[in-house]
């Protein structure tokens, strides 16, 4: 049965929802996507597998997401760093693991550079790590270009629902952000899944990824045929053995 929803105030005053489990350390955190929220499948079954398990857990709503506030469209990627830092920071205690989907593998990333020993472990799920300039900006012809820095936003369809909205700012912020230009020490376990039916994300991403990162312990597995959701039985059994295969290595 799901947690309670209660909710954090960040340094920057954001309110953010967010459940919370108690249970052994390291605790696992689940870092959402782009637009999505706290409720979904992947959140949901790794919160039942905490329980069952009696691990420490945690997920919540980036500010314009879910039940947190704030509006989408006036955050960017530096914003929802800040909330999972705040999050981690406020509601955690020792060493977690964090499982990042999409968007929230970027995050989780910008985490381990951020927060140090705090972070034991990581496992991304279709990795969009820097999307903001290399599926968004770089993708775009001319038109979109102008589009957006002569009005500030452009709207993009989005088979998920209303159309995705990209603004100057996510642009610019996200600059100011990018993971994949520098060094990248992963100095623990890391796991990355990919569908090689992402529409959303290509397999040739993760790759990258994969290839970018330093540390001692990163490994890579492609799932044939799973898409962006990566949310079949199959593919959430995965999720947590890969979670599994973490703390056994982080004690």
């Amino acid at each position: 049965m799901p947690g309670m929803t209660e909710f954090l105030t960040t340094p920057q005053s954001r309110r953010l929802a967010h459940v919370r489990v108690p249970g052994a350390s390291p605790g696992v955190v689940f870092l959402g996507g782009l637009r999505s929220d706290m409720t979904g499948t992947k959140a949901v079954h790794l919160e039942d597998w905490a329980r069952r398990t009696g691990r420490g857990f945690l997920r919540f709503d980036y500010s314009g997401h879910g039940a947190s506030g704030g509006a989408f469209e006036d955050g960017a990627i530096g914003d929802w760093a800040e909330d999972a830092a705040a999050a981690i920071s406020g509601l955690t205690e020792g060493p977690q693991i964090l499982v990042g989907s999409s968007m929230g593998g970027w995050v989780a990333l910008l985490m381990a550079r951020r927060l140090g020993a705090r972070v034991a472990g990581l496992v991304t799920i279709a990795a969009a790590p820097d999307f903001t300039e290399d599926g968004w900006w770089n993708a775009w012809g001319d038109d979109r270009r102008a589009e957006l820095l002569e009005t500030g936003r452009v709207e993009m369809p989005s088979e998920y629902g209303e159309p995705m909205v990209a603004t100057r700012r996510m642009i610019e912020d996200g600059r100011d952000h990018l993971v994949l230009r520098g060094p990248l020490r992963l100095p623990f376990p890391a796991r990355f899944l990919q569908g090689t039916a992402d529409a959303d994300v290509a397999p040739e991403i993760a790759v990258r990824l994969i290839e970018h990162v330093t540390g001692p312990d990163a490994r890579l597995t492609l799932v044939k045929g799973a898409d962006h959701r990566f949310s079949t039985p199959d593919c959430l059994d995965l999720i947590v053995r890969e979670v599994e295969d973490v703390l056994s290595r982080v004690g």
